[in-house]
């Protein structure tokens, strides 16, 4: 065994793995593999834990770290569970709970929230929901949204800001001179679960159209469709002040 210069004490191992998101973890191991600083690295993670993330990382050398890091991505890891989601006019669904259901799952976030949408609109269950989400301590909410939906009743990006602060609310950019549009729709619930569906965040998509979804638990599809996000949001991205 090393000395304490080069490894990280089991105490501080364990306290990393009950304080990082297999996402989180995953995203500083990554930066510390391509030469970041540990201040720079441990910017991926949420701003509470910061500090005490990087007080327990100054333990060990930067391949303790890394080795540290990816035992913690990989056992917060979950067996994969799917669940299809239906919107059928006149109750008509019989297969699975409602896509109407999904404000109950944001109402279950007990660390973090992160979705995906065409435009909102604020007859969606969604939109009070997640309102309620961000005012609760401990939650991080994370919306992306396209630049350009607004209009017909749909809230401007600036608005949707204002509604949800003091989440983090990014609307697309333009990339290579084209206009990038935002159509990827998902919630994904403390980095666990997820919902993917083809309805938007509309009273008509939760209760009257015809629309088909499926809620996954799985901690390692989640997590990684979060990481993809994130690893773009510099190129196709903005931060709505």
């Amino acid at each position: 065994m090393g000395s304490s210069a080069e490894w990280i004490d089991p105490a501080s191992a364990r306290e990393l793995g009950e304080r990082l998101t297999g996402t989180e973890a995953g995203l500083v191991a990554d930066r510390l593999s391509r030469g970041d600083t540990l201040t720079s690295a441990v910017r991926a993670v949420a701003q509470g834990q910061r500090g005490r993330v990087r007080e327990l990382l100054r333990e060990g050398s930067t391949p303790a770290r890394i080795a540290v890091l990816r035992a913690v991505e990989g056992a917060r890891s979950a067996p994969t569970a799917a669940t299809p989601l239906w919107t059928m006019p006149g109750h008509l669904a019989r297969v699975g709970p409602l896509t109407a259901s999904s404000p109950h799952l944001v109402e279950a976030a007990r660390h973090s929230v992160t979705c995906s949408t065409y435009n909102f609109q604020r007859t969606s269950g969604l939109w009070a929901a997640l309102r309620r989400a961000t005012q609760r301590p401990g939650v991080a909410v994370r919306v992306y949204l396209d630049a350009s939906a607004s209009g017909r009743g749909a809230p401007t990006a600036a608005e949707v800001a204002a509604h949800l602060a003091p989440a983090v609310i990014l609307r697309t950019v333009e990339f290579s001179g084209a206009v990038v549009r935002n159509h990827a729709k998902f919630v994904a619930v403390d980095h666990r679960f997820l919902l993917v569906s083809s309805a938007n965040f509309s009273w008509s998509a939760e209760h009257g159209n015809v629309e088909f979804g499926v809620l996954l638990d799985d901690r390692n599809l989640t997590e990684a469709v979060e990481r993809q996000l994130h690893d773009v949001e510099d190129t196709l991205y903005e931060v709505v002040r």
